[in-house]
C-alpha cells in the first residue's frame, strides 16, 4: 500500500481522491472558519447565512431543504444567528404560517466576509490550473452533488 506525504495509507485506489476533497476544504474553509470563530460563529452558521443571502423570500422549510438538514439540526445555530442580530424573521404576509427568513446587516456582513475568504482560495487555484482545469472541477464537483439527488446517469431517485 503507497504512503502519500501526509503519511495515510492508501487502502483504495480513490483514497487520493478522497483525500484531495477533505484537505481541500479544509484548505478553503480554513481562513473563514478562523474569522467566524472570533465571533463565536461555526461552519455551520455560514451554511445558514450563504444560503440566506442568495434566496430572497426563503422560508425555514426552504432552508431545511436547501441545506439538506432537520428541523433539530437548524434549531440551535438558527436561534443564535437571531439572537446574535445577523437573521430576522417575518411572518410571510401571504402564507401566515410560514417565517421568512433575511439577514440583517450585521448578517451580510459577516456572509460576505466569510464567502470572500473562500472565494479567494477558489480564485487562486483556478488561476493555478486554468479554464480546464476549472472545467474539470466543476463537472466532477457537479457530478457528485447529483449522486446525493439520486442516480448521477439517470437523475432518477434511488
Amino acid at each position: 500500500m503507497k504512503t502519500n506525504e501526509r503519511g495515510l495509507r492508501r487502502l483504495h485506489p480513490l483514497d487520493d481522491a478522497l483525500e484531495a476533497m477533505y484537505f481541500g476544504w479544509r484548505g478553503m474553509t480554513r481562513e473563514a472558519d478562523q474569522y467566524l470563530a472570533t465571533l463565536g460563529l461555526s461552519r455551520v452558521h455560514h451554511r445558514i447565512l450563504y444560503a440566506i443571502a442568495r434566496r430572497e423570500g426563503i422560508t425555514i422549510t426552504d432552508l431545511l431543504e436547501t441545506l439538506g438538514v432537520t428541523k433539530q439540526a437548524l434549531h440551535r445555530p438558527m436561534k443564535q444567528l437571531i439572537d446574535g442580530g445577523y437573521v430576522v424573521t417575518e411572518r410571510d404576509p401571504s402564507r401566515h404560517r410560514y417565517k421568512i427568513l433575511a439577514l440583517t446587516p450585521a448578517g451580510q456582513a459577516v456572509e460576505h466576509r466569510a464567502s470572500s475568504h473562500e472565494r479567494e482560495v477558489m480564485r487562486r487555484a483556478f488561476e493555478h490550473v486554468g479554464h480546464s482545469g476549472r472545467d474539470a472541477w466543476s463537472a466532477v464537483m457537479a457530478a457528485i452533488a447529483r449522486s446525493g439527488e439520486g442516480d448521477s446517469n439517470t437523475g432518477q431517485q434511488r
